[in-house]
């Protein structure tokens, strides 16, 4: 919601900023079509890679302050419109999965809106569990999902 442009590049400069992380590439900006619940406005979406020193959990603790604190995102309808939308889709080679997370994103591999801009930046990396590559993934990907690069 709002100007999704200066959103995405905000939220690119908040996490830039966060304790011993530095942002290592950035996909392009993309518009896609809403998943789930249809029936809303076009989404903007990105995605970057963060070197960091902080462990997994500490990283989701402040993406999860940035959506609060910078666009003060209040979750009240499951996947509707909102200011901005943080995941943390990958931690490394990591598998985590406990009460506060789950890693990698349990639907990164079926949402075209996530695996075009990650092929952008990282198409040879490989998914932890599945051992195949983003560009693999992406290619095999069965969706209507509409995303185009701005």
């Amino acid at each position: 919601m709002g100007d999704r442009e200066l959103n995405l590049l905000r939220a690119v400069a908040e996490v830039g900023r966060l304790p011993e992380s530095r942002v290592t590439a950035l996909s392009s900006f993309y518009e896609t079509s809403p998943v789930g619940n249809v029936n809303q406005d076009s989404f903007y979406n990105a995605v970057l890679r963060l070197t960091t020193r902080l462990d997994a959990h500490s990283l989701l603790t402040h993406i999860l302050r940035i959506e609060e604190e910078s666009f003060a995102r209040v979750r009240t309808i499951h996947q509707g419109p909102r200011r901005m939308d943080l995941d943390l889709l990958l931690y490394g080679n990591s598998s985590i999965n406990d009460e506060k997370l789950v890693i990698p994103h349990p639907r990164l591999t079926e949402r075209r809106f996530v695996l075009q801009p990650l092929c952008e930046i990282a198409p040879d990396l490989l998914h932890p569990l599945t051992g195949k590559t983003i560009h693999a993934l992406l290619d095999s990907l069965k969706s209507d999902e509409t995303v185009v690069k701005l």
